[in-house]
């Protein structure tokens, strides 16, 4: 996995930054879109590893900014996850 200031490959499938980028500011937490017909939704999670992806909570957005009350339940989850490991 290698990753681009556009975009992300992942076993060499490119995807834009538009569907999938780290947000900043975060403890390394990725926000994936989603669109399904006229309502976008988010997905947030963290890499462990180098190969897999968890996702710890989803929501629809309806304005331009991540809620921070999104990203701070990430954060929490990522953390409770690591903590188990």
């Amino acid at each position: 996995m290698t990753p681009y200031p556009l975009g992300i490959e992942i076993d060499s499938l490119r995807i834009p930054s538009k569907y999938f980028k780290k947000l900043v500011k975060t403890d390394d937490i990725w926000e994936a879109r989603v669109d399904v017909g006229k309502n976008t939704f988010r997905l947030l999670g963290f890499f462990h590893g180098r190969e897999l992806i968890i996702l710890t909570n989803s929501f629809q957005k309806k304005s331009q900014k991540t809620p921070l009350k999104e990203i701070r339940l990430a954060e929490k989850l990522k953390k409770e996850y690591l903590s188990r490991r």
